[in-house]
C-alpha cells in the first residue's frame, strides 16, 4: 500500500509501472541524473530543468513517484526528489545500470 505522499512499498512497486514510467525520455533523463549522483542525493524538480511547463513536471515526477523510481520530500514551497537506488536494485537488479547506460537524447 503507497504510504502518505504516494510512495509504494518496495514490494509492491510493479515492473510495469516503472517500465510505463521510463518510457518517456524525459523521466529517464531525470532517472539517469539521479542515478549519476551519489548515493542519496536530492534535487528539487525544478533543478532538471525540463523543456515542459511546471504543470507536466509536476506530471512527470507523480508518475515517477507512483512507480516507485524516486522519493519526494517537500521542502517549504518545493520539492526534493532522490532515486530509490536501493529499493530498485532489489527489486530489478541491473535495471538503473541500463537507463544508466542509454545515451543522452
Amino acid at each position: 500500500m503507497p504510504d502518505d505522499e504516494g510512495h509504494p512499498a518496495v514490494g509492491e512497486i510493479e515492473l510495469g509501472s516503472v517500465l510505463t514510467a521510463l518510457a518517456d525520455p524525459l523521466r529517464r533523463r531525470v532517472v539517469r541524473v539521479l542515478a549519476a549522483e551519489p548515493d542519496g542525493t536530492a534535487r528539487t524538480c525544478s533543478s532538471f530543468a525540463l523543456p515542459v511547463s511546471k504543470a507536466t513536471v509536476t506530471h512527470h515526477f507523480r508518475i515517477l513517484r507512483e512507480a516507485g523510481l524516486v522519493r519526494q520530500v517537500s521542502r517549504g514551497n518545493s520539492r526534493m526528489a532522490s532515486l530509490r537506488r536501493t529499493d530498485l536494485e532489489r527489486r530489478f537488479p541491473g535495471l538503473l545500470a541500463i537507463v544508466a547506460a542509454e545515451p543522452e537524447e
